[in-house]
């Protein structure tokens, strides 16, 4: 079996190719820097709006890429809590969601602290509460005890995809990533956030929890080098799109020299198509901004705004119909029916030519700017 990358001579001495790095770094921060600019040209409540959007993909993904699935009301609501926004309603979240929201919270928006061992170790008992750990298999809140291996396959034959380093030298490897990682050096914000992604997750220091707080580490200093409080996009959102890619780099950087040339390559590419994603995300808040600046006078009723606003937000799933409009708004079917022929008559919907059940309704296009 090959080395991994923590048994070599030299480890954690991780070096690149300078100039192929420098060249990918071009573009990128280009990008970056026009993204940054327009939303600081978007002004305070478009910000919120944007964070807002940010902030619960970034939740929601993180956690599906380890297959966990979370309620998108209940995260949206939690980081809208903390930020102090007005969204209407606000859905109770559980004690799991709140602990993930508060990670990525003090992530982002405390990006300015240093990264110590016991905010680490704060962050994973938000993770994993432990009086929910039921079977008391986790050593929460510190470093874990035991050996650690990354496997898949059946049991009987698992196929060993990593092995992290002995428990015993958790305390030295800890200490060093995090003394780098607070250095006041010229190392580039998104090399050093590519760096601290692969170094954290081939230390592997807690029993569980680790993918999602390197995703932590990383939006923290990703939001170091930007130096703003606000997210626009979610690098965890490009990164479960493209989660085989995702395991298959981290794994060959893993198994490869201490040249990590492919990893920072692989995930500059990562964060730029997630810049990309998220001009599609200004624009849907722009829009939404455009929608309610078109329609502010018309006579809406609290049902149709909170309906009107998940269609704008993208949080509505799947065709929009009268006996789903009566089941999240708790109202009788027929008050549905009347909610949405009204917003037809007032030009926001438009009715689908299918009738009965199956009739649907979409948000009508807004008027073409002049």
């Amino acid at each position: 079996m090959s080395q991994f990358i923590h048994e070599l001579k030299g480890w954690p001495q991780l070096t690149w190719d300078e100039p192929v790095v420098a060249e990918a770094l071009g573009p990128l921060h280009s990008h970056q820097a026009r993204l940054l600019g327009r939303m600081e040209a978007f002004g305070r409540s478009l910000q919120g709006e944007a964070n807002l959007r940010s902030l619960t993909a970034e939740a929601l993904m993180t956690s599906e890429i380890e297959g966990e699935l979370l309620d998108f009301d209940q995260v949206r609501s939690s980081f809208a809590r903390r930020l102090g926004l007005d969204i209407g309603a606000l859905t109770p979240a559980d004690r799991h969601i709140e602990g993930l929201v508060d990670v990525i919270f003090d992530a982002t928006q405390h990006y300015d602290l240093p990264l110590s061992a016991e905010r680490l170790f704060s962050w994973h008992h938000l993770l994993f509460p432990t009086d929910l750990d039921d079977l008391g298999t986790l050593t929460v809140g510190a470093w874990r005890t035991g050996p650690m291996q990354v496997i898949s396959g059946h049991l009987d034959r698992p196929k060993v995809h990593f092995v992290a380093p002995e428990a015993q030298r958790l305390d030295e490897e800890g200490a060093r990533f995090l003394r780098w990682f607070n250095a006041k050096d010229s190392l580039d914000g998104i090399v050093r956030a590519a760096v601290a992604h692969l170094w954290f997750i081939t230390i592997h220091p807690f029993d569980d929890g680790n993918g999602r707080l390197a995703r932590a580490i990383t939006e923290l200093s990703l939001a170091r080098s930007e130096e703003r409080p606000w997210r626009c996009y979610s690098l965890s959102t490009q990164i479960r799109a493209e989660r085989r890619d995702y395991y298959k780099a981290l794994e060959s950087a893993q198994r490869g020299g201490l040249n990590i040339t492919p990893w920072l390559l692989w995930f500059m590419g990562c964060l730029d198509r997630a810049f990309h994603s998220a001009e599609g995300l200004l624009a849907d808040v722009l829009h939404k901004a455009r929608f309610w600046a078109e329609h502010h006078d018309k006579p809406l009723n609290h049902r149709q705004r909170m309906m009107l606003n998940d269609l704008l937000d993208g949080s509505f799933i799947g065709n929009l119909t009268s006996s789903k409009w009566a089941k999240i708004t708790g109202c009788s079917q027929d008050t549905a029916g009347r909610d949405l022929d009204a917003l037809v008559k007032l030009g926001l919907l438009i009715k689908s030519a299918a009738g009965g059940r199956s009739t649907a309704y979409t948000l009508a296009p807004l008027p073409t700017a002049r």
